[in-house]
């Protein structure tokens, strides 16, 4: 769940998260001809809450999740089906060489806490951003040599083209704060957007209420409230009894218990989440490409995908929604005979591993990897932990034999290029290509070129996919308004409304 680790706890499966493609239930969809109530609450179940709200600092999606666009912005946007959009910014232009990119910084903006948004605001927070390591996505603009300000006008000049950089502006890296701020950003929040933070009971909920002076279209609700429910079976109970009026994280194989009475119905849109499973290579039986080979060989993704009730097989690093995304099931096919075969090659029969993961993810994977890979010969011990205990021993330790995690967030393919990172993996010419695609300057190209690394990726057998997930909600008949694609990435609830009845 992690913010460039991408790593989505905030959609855990339990039992299986995700919605089959084209299931259709008899029971109506959600209602869109009642008229929304502005005074409305509408709450939503989310799975993991953030463990801070320092969005410049804190690791894992959760927290991106809920804070970008409904609290905290940046110059630009981008919508759930990955179009950049203009936000704080009316307009920007980028000039014929790719080195300069120019913003018109909206007027009339103001912080929740009273104070405009000024040019010397933008400044600061880019600068900052680009200029403090500690800050999560700092390296995302160290390729940015002056950010400067003349009038409206913001100016960013590069040293040399990058084809992430509008992509970055839209995340993190790109966020803009106030300028001598005072408050505890572990706890608080000052943005810009349509929703404020009006309070956090930690180990419950997080509420959200409409900024009345916002700058844009004034959000549908009047609150939102995200209660943190882990359990699919508690999260369900609670829909039925009228506690919540979203669900999202939900589990497919629930979908005729939630539709039943006409209350709720199942909507599905598409994600970039990955299920991942890492592989650290840096000694032992695991740094022999045999036997990684043969892990991914003995692992039916087909049956992963049916106990889950959705998704699709993935066999390489990029998903569909991404540049650079290929088919890559050649490359380690469900194998088992196969796969023993390389075990024996390696003098790795009697082979134990253990897969550390978040107990917050259920039963349902580890036990088709326990399953399969004993097929092989293989003995997998399961060590689930709390995630907290996952981020400190397996992210930042790198503490680990194999590891599972779905990584949510879209255009990651970086992960695989930086051998600091938790993956343990190291390849030159991966590096190369992906310092080659971002310079192009030509889409296309750039697309091109994160195909080749990836490929190379996969069949270095750096790690194994298991499955591109799907965003999988329970929306209320009386909801409107709710985004489906990518919602465990970022989860922009300004049009989300509620009517009466």
């Amino acid at each position: 769940m992690l913010r460039r680790t991408a790593l989505a706890a905030t959609a855990l499966l339990a039992a299986g998260a995700l919605l089959l493609a084209g299931c259709s239930g008899s029971q109506p969809g959600p209602s869109k001809s009642a008229t929304p109530d502005p005074d409305a609450t509408v709450n939503v179940r989310l799975v993991l809450e953030p463990g801070n709200l320092d969005i410049r600092t804190t690791a894992g999606s959760a927290v991106d999740q809920i804070l970008i666009d409904n609290v905290y912005q940046g110059l630009i946007a981008r919508t759930p089906d990955q179009k950049i959009v203009p936000a704080l910014a009316t307009d920007y232009q980028v000039s014929d060489d790719k080195l300069t990119y120019t913003f018109t910084l909206r007027e009339g903006v103001t912080f929740h806490d009273g104070q405009p948004l000024t040019p010397q605001d933008v400044v600061w927070s880019l600068t900052q951003e680009r200029d403090t390591p500690t800050y999560r996505d700092s390296a995302r603009l160290a390729n940015v040599s002056k950010i400067a300000a003349d009038g409206q006008k913001i100016t960013l000049t590069l040293k040399a083209p990058d084809s992430t950089l509008l992509w970055n502006l839209t995340g993190r890296a790109g966020l803009i704060l106030k300028q001598g701020d005072k408050i505890d950003r572990k706890t608080a929040t000052n943005g810009t957007g349509p929703f404020q933070l009006t309070e956090w009971r930690e180990g419950d909920s997080i509420v959200f209420e409409r900024f009345d002076a916002y700058w844009g279209a004034p959000a549908a609700a009047a609150e939102v409230v995200f209660s943190y429910v882990s359990d699919n079976q508690a999260a369900l109970s609670g829909a039925l009894a009228g506690e919540f009026d979203v669900l999202t994280g939900f589990d497919a194989n629930l979908k005729d218990q939630v539709e039943a009475n006409g209350d709720f119905s199942l909507e599905l849109g598409d994600s970039t989440d990955k299920g991942t499973l890492a592989i650290n290579e840096t000694s032992g039986p695991l740094a022999d490409q045999r036997v990684r080979k043969a892990i991914r060989q003995a692992i039916d993704k087909k049956s992963i995908v049916e106990a889950l009730g959705a998704g699709k097989t993935l066999y390489g690093p990029i998903p569909e929604l991404d540049p650079g995304y290929e088919d890559l099931s050649e490359v380690a096919p469900f194998d088992p005979e196969a796969a023993r075969a390389l075990l024996a090659g390696a003098g790795a029969e009697n082979l134990s591993l253990t897969l550390t993961i978040p107990s917050a993810y259920g039963t349902t994977i580890p036990q088709i990897l326990v399953s399969n890979l004993r097929d092989v010969g293989i003995t997998l011990k399961v060590n689930p932990v709390e995630f907290p205990t996952w981020i400190t021993d397996v992210y930042t330790n790198k503490d680990y034999e194999l590891s599972f995690v779905l990584h949510t967030e879209a255009h990651d393919f970086e992960n695989w290029a930086n051998p600091d990172y938790y993956f343990t993996y190291d390849n030159p010419e991966v590096r190369k290509l992906y310092a080659q695609s971002l310079s192009s300057t030509d889409e296309a190209e750039a697309a091109e070129l994160l195909k080749k690394a990836a490929r190379i990726v996969s069949e270095d057998d750096a790690a194994d996919w298991l499955y591109n997930g799907q965003s999988v909600l329970a929306v209320g008949s009386n909801i409107s308004g709710m985004p489906t694609v990518n919602v465990n990435e970022r989860l922009n609830v300004a049009e989300l409304a509620k009517s009466e009845g």
